[in-house]
């Protein structure tokens, strides 16, 4: 079975947010998340995934989910080629 990393953003109030995890069905995961059945801190928001990443195992999949969690400048350097890209973000569309 295969797992997958992943990075979603949201925009709140005034700034882009992120939340990264892992799953071995992302479609699944992803419609939880934007259902408000996801982790407790990505209720009531609406996620785009803007990375992912596959895995061939559990364990590995877990390491590299703690990696990206806890490498910001990964992070950020994501979230802002997804903001390039997506110049005209607009939650609406998610």
């Amino acid at each position: 079975m295969t797992y997958v990393v992943y990075l979603l953003v949201s925009k709140s109030k005034t700034r882009f947010v992120s939340y990264v995890g892992y799953t071995n069905n992302i479609n699944k995961r992803i419609s939880l998340h934007n259902n408000g059945k996801g982790a407790k801190f990505t209720r009531g928001k609406k996620w785009e995934i803007i990375y992912q990443k596959r895995y061939k195992n559990k364990s590995q999949a877990m390491r590299e989910e703690y990696k990206l969690k806890n490498n910001r400048i990964k992070r950020n350097k994501l979230k802002a080629e997804f903001l390039i890209k997506y110049e005209n973000f607009n939650t609406s569309t998610l």
